[in-house]
């Protein structure tokens, strides 16, 4: 069984096959040429391709493909009410149904927003519990990529169970599927705020929900990195502990270990590279405990950073893209492989199985 990598970049579509092991990829692309597409993803409950693509002319839209990427369509009434004020920016982030729901999707998008569909992304709903949120007019502010709603977490044992990121307001928690939502962001620090501790207004980055142990969520802030163990009722700073930096957009995990995640810092809000401009990747092995550079194969100086979607994992291995178009692999467990290079500005990474 191969891998597929979806590459979404700021001028397409690319995809990168390996069809054994991980040492040796396949290019394609771009599709959608001229699409920014900030995220794009294969639905494996039935193989659809979905992206969220953003065109300057044609403006934001989902484009969907049931054919591998050859042909693809465009979603239908995706757009704001009127009455809101409020104009759709950006889609940001495709996110799947459960299983036992297969013709359900979600959307996050620009500003701060959150639609559904339930006929596999042929048209969209807003969720006006979102959109109508007590806080959004007097709290929440755009980040420099916007006000996106970039992170869409389903507890797999619970479907009423979703969990939102929104730059910058924070993370949000419904138990009803949608109907009502409220914010979680208890402990974590927004130091850019006259009160850092409020309830509203936090930035996070990256929000991840652990897939055999659902109530652990891990976190990638603009003001550090947070663990959940109560489905973010509230949350523990984990980057004092080794990393060099608390600022970062990505965000990986290991599925079958829920104590594991990794990191890529960057050096503040200011700088957009690593800190001392290197390109490294850390890891914790302890639940945040410790963290230790596994950074094998990366270039010594890069001034290059990833961006918020732009790293994946799955049971095998983690992968990420950079600002500058390398796109890395860990290929044996320590040691980075740059499986593509000179790719346009890479906006989101993500991968799954592949038959040959």
């Amino acid at each position: 069984m191969g891998v597929l990598a979806l590459i979404g970049t700021r001028k397409g579509l690319f995809v990168l096959r390996a069809a054994d092991g991980r040492d040796r990829w396949q290019i394609e692309g771009p599709l959608l040429d001229t699409w920014g597409v900030y995220h794009a993803v294969v639905d494996e409950r039935d193989g659809t391709w979905y992206a969220a693509a953003n065109h300057t002319t044609y403006g934001p839209t989902v484009q969907r493909s049931s054919d591998g990427g050859q042909t693809w369509r465009r979603s239908r009434q995706i757009g704001l009410p009127e009455e809101s004020g409020l104009v759709l920016n950006a889609t940001w982030h495709i996110e799947p149904g459960l299983p036992e729901d297969p013709e359900t999707l979600y959307l996050g998008g620009d500003p701060g927003v959150l639609f559904r569909s339930h006929d596999r992304g042929e048209s969209w709903q807003v969720n006006r519990a979102i959109l109508d949120h007590p806080t959004r007019a007097d709290v929440w502010i755009p980040g420099a990529g916007g006000l996106c709603c970039h992170s869409i977490q389903i507890d797999p044992r619970d479907p009423g169970r979703i969990y939102v990121g929104i730059t910058s307001a924070g993370t949000f928690r419904s138990d009803d599927a949608g109907e009502t939502w409220v914010p979680r962001n208890k402990n974590i620090v927004a130091d850019f705020r006259p009160d850092p501790y409020a309830e509203v207004g936090q930035c996070p980055h990256k929000l991840l929900l652990h897939c055999t142990q659902p109530d652990r969520l891990w976190q990638q802030n603009h003001c550090g990195v947070y663990r959940s163990d109560d489905r973010a009722d509230s949350w523990l700073r984990l980057d004092g502990n080794g990393l060099p930096s608390p600022f970062g957009w990505a965000l990986m995990l290991d599925p079958d270990d829920p104590d594991t995640a990794f990191v890529i810092p960057a050096r503040s809000m200011e700088y957009h590279y690593g800190p001392g401009g290197r390109l490294a990747v850390y890891r914790t092995t302890d639940a945040g405990a410790t963290w230790e550079s596994v950074s094998n194969g990366l270039p010594d100086q890069s001034w290059t950073v990833v961006l918020r979607e732009a790293s994946a994992f799955d049971d095998e291995s983690v992968y990420f893209g950079t600002q500058s178009g390398s796109f890395f692999v860990l290929a044996d467990g320590d040691t980075w492989l740059e499986a593509a290079r000179h790719l346009p500005t890479i906006l989101s990474v993500e991968v799954t199985s592949w038959s040959a």
